[in-house]
């Protein structure tokens, strides 16, 4: 790899000549491959991977998998995220108090896209708490969605809204994490495109865009609440400097949150920014990416003060008795969900969220919330997708099959399987116990009913 010549030498400027050094030939090595997995729905390593040390469920592969052609990558059994990234959930988790205080927290995911930090928030929270993974870029706010749709906890609000738009839900939040665009220095191994992109120009246009961010996160953010911020590249400009004026602009409403403890092997490198413990991430220190992250708190004791804007539209419809009978057949624990309608689709939500879900849809562009459940024509329920994909599923409501692993691959590429191995009417295809989506068969016919955008192209 080609390194561009002034990353080299800010990097000397900045780290000094060994460090510079080491962290170049790094760079010029494979990327590390990790995963991370679905507790709902996977409880153990299938790899003989090697654990990350920060990451409960996180795994270091030694070669990387053709994880397409996995029908556990596609039931969303884990997720591909690389160690570093993994990071965040462990910040999150400390500077709140541990794993059993995250349960119930409303997390804003500011900069969502594609989900790896996002879903690793929604296990964090559990069912009780709300995830809102808002993304500005539309396709990739649909890829997002999918990630949601596949990981199935169904605490996930997928929004499509500049930064400025959502912080209009002033002082909503436990959690802040702004995973800011950058440029991508810490990419570089993984794409050759990040490495020939990189200009200092690049650079000073990605703070002013970070620090637009940042501030509009602030506002969103709770009296006592976490503050997380991060970045996948190694320069101060958009690392150290961002998180500075964020202390300049915001002065005492910013405090520090309880020393987190980092294992002296874990290659880590942590610092302090005024308020802000550090975190960075070099891949010649650990088997990682290049990553930044800092952390600090709002300070001040929460309130009820917390401010949404006034709903533009009703863009949810409550349902009839009947049809909420109907879906509720189909969840495990009907008696804690809540049903809507959002266009021509019906869905799904904790009771508890339902409220929350509802201000969110009236003024932001949410694409995606809770399960979607599917349609009912006749008083029947013809299932979307995602509830195939929803942990919380009544597998009795419905015929179960289990297939092997070609078949499973076959329907996830939506081609022809065979129609003797399936019930008539609509079937759950289920791979090792993990339901992958539906069919419905009608005679020697199997109607293949997997979402167009979740399907294997090659």
């Amino acid at each position: 790899m080609r390194l561009p010549e002034q990353f080299i030498q800010r990097m000397q400027r900045e780290l000094g000549a060994e460090e510079a050094e080491a962290l170049c030939a790094a760079l010029d090595t494979e990327p590390s491959t990790a995963v991370r997995l679905n507790p709902a729905k996977m409880s153990e390593d299938k790899w003989g991977g090697r654990k990350v040390a920060w990451s409960e469920y996180g795994y270091l592969l030694g070669e990387r998998p053709a994880f397409t052609l996995d029908s556990d990558f596609h039931a969303g059994a884990y997720y591909v995220q690389e160690a570093s990234s993994q990071f965040a959930g462990y910040i999150i988790s400390s500077a709140v108090g541990g794993s059993d205080a995250c349960k119930g927290l409303r997390v804003l995911d500011m900069c969502a896209a594609p989900g790896g930090k996002s879903t690793h928030y929604a296990t964090l929270v559990g069912e009780q708490g709300l995830v809102v993974a808002n993304e500005i870029n539309r396709s990739r706010a649909a890829v997002l969605a999918d990630n949601a749709r596949k990981w199935g906890l169904g605490n996930m609000v997928v929004t499509c809204n500049d930064s400025a738009r959502v912080a209009t839900f002033e002082e909503w939040f436990d959690v802040v994490a702004v995973d800011a665009p950058c440029s991508g220095e810490g990419m570089f191994r993984k794409s050759d495109e990040a490495c020939e992109q990189w200009s200092e120009a690049n650079v000073a246009m990605c703070a002013e865009r970070q620090w637009e961010i940042l501030e509009n996160a602030f506002r969103a953010l709770k009296p006592g609440g976490v503050l997380m911020y991060s970045t996948c590249t190694f320069n101060r400009t958009e690392d150290e400097e961002v998180v500075t004026r964020a202390m300049e602009a915001f002065g005492e409403e910013l405090e520090a949150v309880d020393d987190i403890a980092v294992g002296d092997d874990w290659g880590v490198v942590t610092g302090r920014e005024g308020v802000f413990q550090t975190f960075r991430f070099f891949p010649h220190r650990l088997t990682g990416e290049g990553m930044f992250m800092a952390v600090a708190r709002k300070a001040g004791l929460a309130t009820s003060r917390r401010r949404a804007p006034k709903a533009r539209r009703k863009a949810m419809e409550a349902v009839d008795k009947r049809t909420a009978q109907e879906l509720s057949r189909w969840v495990i624990e009907p008696e804690n969900m809540r049903f809507f309608a959002a266009g021509d689709t019906l869905y799904g939500c904790r009771a508890e969220h339902y409220d929350e879900v509802e201000t969110l849809a009236g003024t932001l562009a949410v694409i995606y919330s809770g399960v979607a459940m599917g349609q009912v024509f006749k008083g029947k329920l013809k299932p979307d997708g995602a509830l195939a994909l929803y942990a919380g599923i009544n597998t009795q409501a419905v015929e179960c099959r289990e297939v092997d692993e070609d078949t499973a691959l076959k329907f996830l590429r939506k081609q022809d399987v065979d129609a003797t191995q399936f019930a008539e009417g609509v079937n759950l295809v289920l791979r090792c116990g993990r339901p992958l989506g539906f069919v419905k068969r009608v005679g020697a016919r199997v109607n293949n009913m997997y979402p167009n955008s979740l399907r294997i192209l090659k």
